[in-house]
């Protein structure tokens, strides 16, 4: 069984070698369809540019337009065995990068590293998942779980338009492969990812002449500095827990004692249990300057993906495949969230099997280019892979 396994690593590997500038090319095409969360008409074409690949591959495309975006992009084979467990191929095509970033950010190949806007963060998961397919498809190899393709337009900006269909996804498939990018310059696949959580708490004083009357006044940006202590006090970074007072404005004018304020907050937690506690404290919050208001919303968005008994069986599963392909992985938890926080509560969830760079959100943004086969090479392997239930 190992020698097999060795037989079809090498096998795998010498095949997506041998396509590597065909892969490049395709990134590079990714790449140029420039594609920010806000702009409709680029995810749509983006979305029908990798469905037309998809398409190619014979497998049955479906584009389901959003409202604010560009929606999201679902395939399966058209040959498909129906009686076969689901495994779900997990990505998104829109970048933080507005239209035109290539003029700043051109796509350069040198010192072994691909630059360009989004080539990082994901495209270069994109393209991994269509060269994945394609070598299982020309190799003649046949996965146990029949694999499907999910690709959205707005995990940026939240994933709040394509966030329900991930979760039936998830709830009908046995395993989820999030294409995010690795955590490092070592390629550390994500086995864990902090919940993330936004409040906002809106103080309401009464506005007096800062200079006739100020008494008469009660300053919302005074009770707002003290809640802002409070928040402060709620970190516990040995805990994982971080509560950032990330913007706070206020008063209307410079002689006015302040009727209103207001500050938004962003909470990370390691855990569901920990996310639920925030939520608590930061509901019960109460004034401490007598008749002031202080209205309170918001809550957990995106709950973390902790490393369930699940996450680990498949994340060991892919560091034993890693090593057919003389690759040592590393597990890490990601401060940032994904979709694949939406999918682990219902199903065994791997992140950040896209290819080693760095740069996610810099102007620096590149992959290096020789790891681009081995990490498709990887994911192939993981494809391929028979069903490791708990």
């Amino acid at each position: 069984m190992i020698c097999m396994a060795t037989d079809i690593a090498s096998e795998v590997l010498d095949y997506l070698k041998a396509h590597q500038e065909e892969q490049v090319e395709l990134l590079k095409q990714l790449v140029k369809l420039e594609s920010p969360s806000n702009d409709v008409e680029s995810q749509i074409e983006i979305l029908r540019f990798l469905g037309k690949k998809l398409n190619e591959l014979d497998f049955h495309t479906v584009h389901m337009p959003g409202s604010k975006t560009g929606g999201y992009l679902y395939a399966r084979p058209k040959n498909g065995n129906r009686q076969r467990s689901l495994q779900l191929l997990l990505g998104h095509c829109d970048t933080v990068w507005k239209k035109e970033t290539l003029k700043e950010m051109p796509i350069l190949k040198r010192n072994g590293k691909l630059t360009g806007p989004g080539i990082y963060d994901m495209k270069a998961g994109l393209t991994q998942m269509i060269f994945s397919i394609k070598a299982i498809k020309e190799l003649g190899l046949s996965p146990s779980l029949t694999p499907v393709v999910l690709i959205n337009s707005d995990e940026e900006i939240g994933s709040r338009e394509s966030r329900n269909a991930i979760k039936r996804l998830a709830k009908i498939s046995e395993r989820v492969f999030v294409m995010e990018p690795p955590l490092g310059l070592e390629g550390k696949l994500k086995t864990a990812r902090k919940g993330i959580g936004r409040f906002t708490i809106t103080v309401t004083g009464k506005a007096a002449h800062a200079g006739l009357d100020p008494g008469k006044g009660i300053n919302a940006i005074v009770e707002l500095s003290h809640q802002v202590q409070q928040l402060f006090a709620m970190n516990d970074f040995e805990k994982g827990i971080t509560v950032n007072v990330g913007t706070i404005q206020g008063g209307i004018s410079p002689n006015v004692v302040a009727p209103q304020g207001k500050a938004v907050i962003d909470v990370r937690v390691s855990n569901n249990k920990d996310g639920k506690a925030i939520t608590k404290k930061i509901y019960g919050l109460k004034p401490s300057i007598p008749d002031v208001k202080i209205q309170i919303e918001g809550g957990m968005g995106r709950l973390p993906m902790e490393r369930t008994p699940r996450n680990q069986k498949l994340w060991k599963l892919a560091k034993a495949k890693a090593l057919f392909l003389g690759l040592e992985l590393e597990e890490a938890t990601a401060g940032g969230g994904s979709d694949g926080n939406t999918t682990s509560p219902y199903t065994a969830t791997l992140d950040g099997l896209g290819t080693t760079g760095d740069g996610a959100h810099a102007l620096h943004e590149y992959i290096f280019t020789n790891q681009l086969s081995q990490r498709t090479a990887l994911l192939t392997l993981l494809l391929l892979s028979d069903s490791v239930k708990e």
